[in-house]
C-alpha cells in the first residue's frame, strides 16, 4: 500500500490488537445477541488512547493524524464491526466537526471527555423525510432571545440511545433560498428538556451497534451552542462527508479482503465429489477475481488516504471509492454465503453475519445513487 506506517503506528497496532484479543473478541456474539456494547468499554478505550488520539493535546488527544485511524480500522476489520461502526462515527465522524467548528468553549468542554469515552458523540442528520437529500430536512431550531428552540426528528442516527451529545442538522432559516443554505448545526446534550431518545431501531445486520430515533420538542438550547456558523452548516457537512465516506471505503474493503480470506479457507477443506471445492474451476477463477478486485480497490483507496493526508480535495476520488467498495462487499459477501452452502445461510457461521453487517454500506454515508450522481456531475455529465 502506499501509505507507509512507522514504529509508533506499529506500536500502536500491537496494543491495539492485544485490547481487542482480551477486552472485544470473546464478546463479539455475546453483544450481538443482547443487541448492546457495554458503555464501559468505551471507557477502556479511551483509558488506553484509543479514542481521539488525533485530538490536540491542549483537548485531552495526542496530536497525531488519521493514519492512526487507519490502523484502528485494519484491526477492527478483524474484530468486532459493531464497536467498529460506533466507534468510527465518534471518533472519525462526529469529533472532527467539534474539533474544526467548534469555540475554544466548545472544545475544552467537550473533547477531553470525548477522548476519554465519558463523552460519546452523534451526528444527527438524517430524517424520517430527509435522508440523502440534506436540504430537505424539517428539524427547526427557531431563535428566541438567547436560545434556539428546536423541533422535529431524526433517524437511523449511529450511537443515537448511548450519546451524551448529539450533533443535530436544523433549519434555522426554513425559508431560505436555496434551501440549503438555511441549514445550521447544534449542539444538544443528553438530558436537555425536549431531547428525547427513541426506541432502539432493530436492524438486519450489526445487531449490537447503537442506532435510534431523536425526537426534539421545544427543546431549548443557549446560542451558543451553535457549532460554526449560522447557515452555513450544510457546507461542513458536505466538508466532513469526504472523511465519513472515506472510512467506509476503507472498512468495506478491509472486509470484502477478510470475507475472501474466509471463504477461500472454506473452500480448500469443503470436499464435494471427492475433492475440495476450491478445485473446481468455476470456483477458483470466481475468487481469483475478486482477489483481484479487491487488491486493486484497495490500492486505489490507500492512495486518496494519502490524498486526505496531504490535504488534497478527495471529493470525486472518495465517492467513486465508496461507491464501488460498498458494492463490491455485498457482492463478496454474497458469493462467501453461496459457496458454504446450507452453512452459509446458518447464523452459526461467520459468512451469515458479514452478509448482513456489510448490507447497510451501499447506504449509509451517501447512498451508491448518491456517489455516481456526484461523480457525474464533477465529469460534466448532469
Amino acid at each position: 500500500m502506499p501509505l507507509k506506517f512507522t514504529e509508533e503506528h506499529e506500536i500502536f497496532r500491537t496494543s491495539l490488537r492485544k485490547f481487542f484479543e482480551n477486552e472485544v473478541n470473546p464478546h463479539i456474539y455475546e453483544w450481538k445477541e443482547k443487541h448492546d456494547i457495554p458503555r464501559e468499554i468505551w471507557k477502556k478505550l479511551g483509558d488506553q488512547g484509543f479514542i481521539g488520539y488525533w485530538v490536540d493535546p491542549k483537548y485531552g488527544g495526542s496530536g497525531l493524524d488519521f493514519s492512526y485511524s487507519v490502523v484502528l480500522l485494519e484491526e477492527f476489520a478483524n474484530t468486532s464491526r459493531d464497536l467498529g461502526l460506533c466507534m468510527s462515527v465518534h471518533n472519525d465522524i462526529a469529533m472532527p466537526y467539534l474539533d474544526r467548528k467548534g469555540t475554544e468553549e466548545q472544545k475544552l468542554k467537550y473533547l477531553p471527555a470525548a477522548c476519554k469515552g465519558d463523552c460519546i458523540v452523534a451526528i444527527a442528520m438524517t430524517e424520517p423525510g430527509a435522508g440523502s437529500d440534506l436540504a430537505a430536512i424539517r428539524t427547526t431550531a427557531v431563535r428566541k432571545g438567547n436560545e434556539y428552540v428546536i423541533n422535529g426528528q431524526k433517524t437511523f442516527i449511529s450511537n443515537g440511545i448511548k450519546c451524551d451529545l448529539a450533533i443535530v442538522a436544523v433549519k434555522t432559516n426554513p425559508q431560505a433560498k436555496p434551501p440549503h443554505t438555511g441549514i445550521s448545526l447544534i449542539l444538544i446534550e443528553d438530558g436537555t428538556p425536549g431531547f428525547t431518545k427513541g426506541r432502539r431501531l432493530e436492524k438486519m445486520g450489526v445487531t449490537a451497534a447503537d442506532t435510534a430515533e431523536l425526537s426534539f420538542e421545544d427543546c431549548r438550547v443557549p446560542v451558543k451552542n451553535l457549532l460554526g456558523e449560522e447557515g452555513k452548516g450544510f457546507y461542513t457537512l458536505m466538508e466532513n462527508l469526504q472523511q465519513e465516506r472515506l472510512v467506509a471505503a476503507l472498512g468495506s474493503i478491509l472486509t470484502a479482503e477478510k470475507i475472501l480470506n474466509l471463504t477461500i479457507d472454506y473452500a480448500k477443506t469443503r470436499e464435494a465429489f471427492g475433492r475440495p471445492i476450491s478445485k473446481f474451476q468455476a470456483n477458483a477463477f470466481r475468487l481469483v477475481e475478486y482477489a483481484t478486485e479487491i487488491e486493486m480497490a484497495k490500492t486505489f483507496t490507500y492512495k486518496i488516504i494519502d490524498d486526505h493526508l496531504d490535504g488534497k480535495d478527495i471529493t470525486k476520488e472518495v465517492s467513486m471509492a465508496k461507491w464501488y467498495n460498498t458494492e463490491l462487499v455485498n457482492r463478496v459477501a454474497y458469493y462467501g454465503v453461496q459457496l458454504h452452502g446450507g452453512y452459509g445461510y446458518m447464523m452459526e457461521y461467520p459468512i451469515a453475519h458479514f452478509y448482513c453487517d456489510v448490507r447497510m454500506q451501499t447506504i449509509t454515508a451517501g447512498a451508491t445513487e448518491i456517489m455516481k450522481t456526484i461523480i457525474a456531475r464533477m465529469m460534466g455529465l448532469m
